[in-house]
């Protein structure tokens, strides 16, 4: 079976990994200081905040921002449910816009729509790998005095009008784990150019500490080890190899498919942390995958708003939302692929009845 995602590591990591163990400091030291400071340049920011996942980073974002219990946050709701649990854990309320169904993203024009007195935040979701349209989203936000969480935590290194994303909005958010673009096994990053904002998201994920046993604000233990980060100091070294490889794969998808492949809007570098497709009758079409060896994600089969612990927002419509959660499938397109299961996976989707 080809895999639908597969993490690419070098003896790199390894020697990094062994640089820590023999140092004896494996929690949060000098590794980790040092894969903010890259990271955080390489997006384009001033400041990075390394977490110990793209879930806690989304959440210490928030409260970073000021996100507080009765605030509202506009997203969307075609994601990972981390994007919604990080707004609950603050005690704020999500509320989704529908997506534009030929991105898959946020729907800009939506969103005025959704604000009221009481929204503090955008969280614009960059989703497959595919930045969100930041432009009128920006000037949204700036109208009407919200913040902007860009989640990119499937889009290390895409860019938006030659700018990479997490460097746009008031922070970027990024998660590590072994299936995204690149891996510290488990992890996430905050990016922001705010000084303020960094200093307080490192307070959070370290017990709210502004030195030693000094607690000033409530805080959690998000803190990454240095383990993580050594495996991350050596994958971002790669990333730009591995997400060209990925753009080479997804071409060779989008001169051969027959069914509708991703679109790309101008002035957008696509990353394709998934390959995502669109058929008819998917049920049987995930058969045909499984007989010929072809491995799949579907992403995302349930509407975060059709989920039952947002069963306050079952009812609402969203229309291309749920029909792209019907349609939707990911095929492999991960820098490990060789040539001849690219070609194995076009002539299974191609030859699909």
């Amino acid at each position: 079976m080809i895999p639908v995602a597969k993490p690419i590591l070098s003896g790199e990591e390894i020697e990094g990994i062994r640089a820590v163990l023999d140092s004896g400091i494996l929690a949060q030291g000098e590794a980790v200081a040092e894969f903010e400071e890259k990271f955080a340049e390489y997006v384009g920011a001033s400041h990075g905040v390394a977490t110990n996942s793209g879930t806690s980073a989304l959440h210490t974002s928030l409260a970073a921002l000021g996100v507080n219990e009765g605030d509202e946050v506009i997203t969307t709701p075609f994601t990972f449910i981390a994007t919604a649990t990080s707004i609950l854990m603050q005690r704020a309320r999500p509320v989704f816009c529908d997506i534009d169904p030929e991105t898959y993203n946020i729907d800009p024009d939506q969103i005025q729509e959704a604000i009221t007195k009481r929204t503090k935040a955008i969280i614009a979701v960059h989703l497959y790998g595919l930045p969100c349209d930041m432009k009128p989203i920006m000037e949204i936000a700036q109208d009407n005095g919200l913040k902007v969480v860009e989640d990119a935590c499937q889009a290390h290194g895409a860019e938006y009008q030659g700018k990479k994303v997490g460097s746009i909005g008031d922070v970027g958010v990024f998660s590590f784990y072994p299936t995204k673009n690149m891996t510290t096994g488990e992890g996430g990053m905050i990016t922001t150019s705010d000084p303020q904002v960094a200093e307080k998201a490192g307070m959070i994920r370290n017990h709210g500490q502004s030195q030693r046993y000094v607690h000033e604000i409530m805080g959690y233990n998000y803190r990454m080890t240095n383990i993580a980060a050594a495996i991350g100091l050596s994958q971002l070294n790669m990333l730009d190899q591995f997400n060209a490889k990925r753009r080479e794969n997804a071409g060779y998808y989008d001169k051969n498919l027959k069914v509708k492949t991703p679109f790309v809007p101008k002035g957008m570098k696509h990353v394709y942390h998934q390959y995502t497709i669109e058929v008819e009758g998917r049920e049987e079409f995930l058969k045909h995958l499984e007989r010929h060896g072809v491995g799949y994600g579907v992403h995302y089969p349930i509407p975060v708003h059709k989920q039952p612990l947002l069963r306050d927002y079952n009812d609402i419509a969203l229309p291309n939302t749920e029909n792209a959660s019907m349609r939707v499938v990911s095929i492999p397109v991960h820098p490990g692929l060789a040539e001849e299961e690219r070609e194995l996976v076009v002539r299974t989707v191609n030859s699909y009845e």
